[in-house]
Parts: structure tokens; C-alpha cells; sequence
């Protein structure tokens, strides 16, 4: 099944802990805009395309549906966070293959 732009940005915003107003107010627009992309009966300009890939630290593409892997930026964290992430990443991993998946 292919999810559209507007189930992408709730579950993106649900995860990040934001309400449909929160996230409206850090785009400077409105409530009622965000649940109308949310619902699929209208879609995000390009201007807040870019903002929300930069919120929600996603490509451009994985919230239009052009890609299908989920990737996150971490140019922003420090050498001693992305160290710790890529143990997360490590352990989660290891945790698949000991579990047979």
C-alpha cells in the first residue's frame, strides 16, 4: 500500500510529540491547513514541503512518497551522539538477526 503525503506528516508529527497546532504554529500557518494535508484534501506548498522535511529531519522525497526507506539527517549531531545512535542502530540490528528475521 502507498502512503500519501498526509498520513506521511501525521504519523512524522505524532512521533515527534506535536499537536496539529503545534506544528502549525512552528510553519506559520493554520491549524485547519495542517488537518486539511493530514486528511488528503489538500497538499502542503513547496515552501512548507522544505520546512517539514527540515521538523521532521526527512527528505523532501520520502514525505512526497518518491522514496520508501525512511532516512533521517544527523549532519546536525555531534561525533559522540551519531557514535551513540549507530550503537542503537547496532544493537537493534543484532537483535533482528538473533530473532531470525
Amino acid at each position: 500500500m502507498i502512503m500519501k503525503i498526509g498520513e506521511r506528516i501525521m504519523i512524522l508529527r505524532e512521533r515527534k510529540g506535536y499537536t496539529q497546532k503545534q506544528l502549525a504554529q512552528r510553519l506559520g500557518i493554520s491549524r485547519n491547513a495542517v488537518n486539511l494535508w493530514e486528511m488528503s484534501m489538500s497538499s502542503p506548498s513547496m515552501e512548507s514541503l522544505i520546512e517539514l522535511s527540515k521538523i521532521f529531519h526527512v527528505s523532501t522525497d520520502y514525505l512526497l512518497g518518491l522514496e520508501t526507506d525512511e532516512k533521517i539527517d544527523i549532519s546536525d549531531l555531534t561525533e559522540e551522539e551519531k557514535k551513540i545512535l549507530f550503537m542503537i542502530i547496532s544493537y537493534f540490528d543484532n537483535n533482528k538477526q538473533n530473532n531470525g528475521e
